[in-house]
């Protein structure tokens, strides 16, 4: 894209990503015990990736899932680099990824509602039929032409974008159908009760500089040392391309409908922060070592299961 585009959009990103990143912060306290530490090492914290969750189904004639956050940050210069199949879990994902390495990349799942058992279909349609879209048209030729808007449509567009991410598209789900649903995909349950909403942000180890968090062993086991709760295991073996971790999610309450109409708080996980490390890979593309930037499915699995209800024990 031109210069001028591109500079636009690219603060528009950075202003979209932090107010995305404050209110994820705000809600995940392990997030700020981590900044902690980091500070206190004399380290840098920088973004590896930020994961978002959707339901890959249909409402009306309108395909949405992956392609509903796809086709809001392509006109941002994020462009497709990796496709991932879930098989088991019923599963998608594609990795997005900016030519300006300072973003975090993006992975974007969708969970395969026509995979899933009648009932669950059946709760997940009628919730459809509620979903209404916040950003139309004239949103999306906003942001390819952001260089071009007059400073207060460029704020309120920025504003709308929040609200996508933050207003659940289907309105307040029945606690009924929270609970049933999660008995066949604890995935569905959690987008039906926190719509687009961020998963998580994670923190890159490689970004850290410092020696006493120099790994991602070093880190899990100070960020253990300060309390917070971490996953049993590190993905991945020592030395291979990508090892993660993460924090357990946190349980926040969450407003839904009770069997007399009313509304009510119910607890349930939202949020987890994950820790990566990259390590250098030959790239069968090019022949050149390099960072591994993409994904492992079989990784992904396994962390997929963070914001599981066992997570409430």
């Amino acid at each position: 894209m031109p210069a001028a585009a591109g500079e636009a959009a690219t603060v528009f990103v950075r202003e979209l990503f932090h107010v995305l990143w404050e209110r994820y912060r705000g809600r995940v306290s392990y997030v700020r015990d981590y900044e902690r530490m980091v500070r206190e090492n004399g380290a840098t914290f920088f973004n590896d990736h930020i994961a978002f969750r959707t339901l890959g189904t249909t409402v009306g004639t309108n395909q949405i899932g992956m392609i509903s956050l796809a086709v809001l940050f392509r006109p941002l210069g994020f462009r497709p680099v990796g496709a991932y199949d879930f098989k088991e879990k019923r599963l998608r994902a594609v990795h997005l990824q900016h030519p300006d390495p300072t973003f975090p990349k993006l992975f974007v799942s969708e969970l395969e509602v026509d995979k899933l058992n009648r009932d669950a279909q059946a709760i997940l349609a009628r919730y459809m039929l509620r979903h209404r879209d916040t950003l139309g048209e004239e949103e999306l030729s906003q942001l390819r032409d952001l260089k071009s808007l007059a400073p207060r449509d460029r704020n309120v567009l920025l504003t709308k974008m929040q609200g996508f991410f933050e207003t659940l598209p289907w309105g307040i789900p029945d606690r009924a159908d929270v609970e049933e649903l999660g008995k066949h995909s604890q995935y569905g349950a959690w987008v039906l009760m926190h719509g687009y909403e961020v998963n998580h942000f994670t923190a890159s180890v490689n970004s850290h500089g410092v020696e006493a968090i120099g790994d991602i062993e070093k880190t899990v086991r100070e960020m253990r040392a300060r309390g917070i709760p971490m996953k049993h295991e590190i993905e991945g073996n020592a030395g291979t391309k990508l090892r993660q971790s993460a924090t357990e999610s946190v349980v926040i309450p969450v407003t839904v409908r009770g069997p007399d109409g009313r509304m009510q708080e119910m607890n349930w996980t939202y949020a987890y922060f994950e820790i990566a490390e990259r390590n250098p890979w030959t790239n069968p593309e090019t022949g050149e070592r390099e960072l591994f930037q993409g994904f492992l499915g079989e990784q992904a699995n396994q962390l997929f299961e963070m914001t599981a209800m066992k997570a409430l024990a």
